[in-house]
């Protein structure tokens, strides 16, 4: 199972948010590629990293200081990259990729235009993911804001239908919160999506991530956790110990 360390960006410094909640924001550091390279110098191979200035439409600076953060944490060695946040064009999408990133998480543009899905899940294959959301089996778009009145089952199914290969899946009410998570949850989407999927939300001990890992790479292809590391919960070193069975 891949354990994916969370660096979320707000105006180039790292963040944490609780349900998704602009304003209940902590920094934790004004240097995201100090950030991640403590993150592989402790072992870990991937990094999550959520745009959440362009996921929430902040000013031109505020994006501008998280590219430069992101460009930064792609040069980090032995690391590969999944952005994500407010990616809603072609154009953008081709900017992530020069800087470096190696998948690509798209959110609330699959759900509101569903013919702009169609075209990227044929033109980018495997280095995109498909980044769901839903709070009480209901998907929430734009920064986890807005409802689009569908069930998590039908976005699922349908981005399975489009060929997506890759799905992380928040459950909101759990994120941030270290509430601990549901395996059930993350069974059933996987069953609807026909792919192992990425878990998201609620991770708050080292027994959250052995479930994860327990459940088997036909349900879980890997685990997002930010918080509990950063707030001393477990250890990075730990939890990648735990999630390649080795604790």
């Amino acid at each position: 199972m891949i354990l994916f360390p969370a660096i979320d960006l707000i105006a180039g410094k790292v963040v944490r948010l609780e349900r998704g909640d602009r304003s209940r924001c902590k920094v934790y550091s004004d240097d995201p590629a100090a950030v991640a390279r403590y993150f592989a110098e402790q072992g870990a191979t991937w990094v999550h990293v959520v745009d959440l200035s362009s996921a929430f439409e902040e000013d031109e600076r505020a994006r501008a200081a998280n590219d430069t953060a992101i460009r930064a944490i792609c040069e980090v060695g032995g690391l590969s990259v999944d952005v994500g946040g407010g990616v809603r064009s072609l154009a953008r999408i081709d900017e992530l990729r020069a800087m470096g990133a190696e998948r690509i998480a798209l959110g609330t543009v699959l759900v509101r235009e569903p013919a702009f899905a169609e075209v990227v899940a044929k033109g980018f294959g495997s280095c995109l993911v498909a980044d769901v959301a839903a709070r009480d089996g209901q998907v929430k778009v734009n920064g986890w804001r807005d409802d689009v009145c569908r069930s998590l089952d039908d976005v699922v199914g349908h981005l399975r239908e489009l060929g997506f290969r890759h799905l992380v899946y928040t459950d909101i009410a759990r994120d941030g919160m270290q509430t601990g998570i549901d395996v059930g949850t993350y069974r059933h989407v996987a069953q609807v999506a026909g792919f192992p999927v990425v878990a998201s939300g609620g991770i708050t001990s080292l027994d959250d991530i052995r479930a994860l890992a327990e459940a088997g790479g036909d349900v879980i292809e890997g685990a997002i956790t930010g918080r509990a590391i950063y707030e001393g919960s477990f250890s990075l070193a730990e939890a990648l110990a735990v999630a390649r069975g080795e604790a």
